[in-house]
Order: structure tokens, then C-alpha cells, then sequence
């Protein structure tokens, strides 16, 4: 490879380590999670995108959920440096293809929407509920 060859980042099917989850929420201005938390919950996703640049996590995306009635997308997160390049649709293009091709017809899937967000979620058939139902959340 020459000096002039940039690699691209691979995206893939594949649960982050746990430290790595952790360290890219907070990077990417989500909440911090515990590690404990990520022990539990990582082992138990549903699904979940990796995007990696040289071997290092630069993005990511998971659905959690009980795969038959209800799904959630969560996670959804881009290092800064990675941000506006287009990899938070391609996470959500991973993900989307996955509900498709495995989840049962008429399963319903949420996420919560920071900011303006929604804009990209709507990109992959994703509404508003408001003003008839609210999103709710309760942090332990």
C-alpha cells in the first residue's frame, strides 16, 4: 500500500469488547455506561454493527429486545473524527437489513431520537409518534 492509499473502515456484524463500548459512547457524547451494565447487556443484544478503522472501533449500532413482539435501536454512535461522513446511515442500513431479513412481520421497533436525528432514522421508515404516544424513560 502506498503512501496515498487510505484504508477504508470495514463495517461488520459483531458485539464490541466491552471497554471499547464503553470509551465510544462517551466519545461520541452519549452517557456513560458501566462496565458491569455492558457485561450483561452487550452478551444480550440482538443484533449489533461494528464499524472499524486499522482495528479500532469508530462506530457502531445495536437492537436489543425480545427479537419476536418488541425491538429497540440503540447505541447508535460515530467517533467524532468519523462523524458527517456518512456512517451512521450505514450502521442504520446494516441494522435495517437485519429487522428485514429476521425479525417476524408486524414486530414493533422504537428508538429514541436525540436532537435531530430523527431525520435519519426517518431515512429508513422510522416515524414520529408524537403527538398521539410519548417516549418515555426511567434511569436507574
Amino acid at each position: 500500500m502506498s503512501a496515498n492509499d487510505v484504508r477504508e473502515p470495514e463495517l461488520r456484524l459483531e458485539i464490541p469488547a466491552i471497554e471499547e463500548y464503553r470509551a465510544l459512547r462517551v466519545a461520541a457524547g452519549l452517557s456513560a455506561m458501566t462496565a458491569e451494565g455492558a457485561a450483561t447487556g452487550l452478551p444480550a443484544s440482538w443484533c449489533a454493527v461494528c464499524v472499524r478503522h486499522d482495528g479500532e472501533l469508530i462506530g457502531m449500532g445495536r437492537i436489543v429486545g425480545d427479537g419476536g413482539l418488541f425491538l429497540f435501536v440503540v447505541d447508535i454512535a460515530v467517533t467524532p473524527a468519523w462523524q458527517g461522513r456518512g456512517w451512521g446511515r450505514h450502521i442504520m442500513a446494516a441494522l435495517v437489513e437485519q429487522l428485514r431479513a429476521r425479525a417476524p412481520a408486524r414486530a414493533m421497533v422504537g428508538l429514541i431520537a436525540d436532537g435531530t436525528a430523527f431525520r435519519l432514522y426517518e431515512q429508513f421508515g422510522f416515524r414520529l409518534v408524537a403527538p398521539a404516544a410519548h417516549g418515555m424513560l426511567l434511569r436507574l
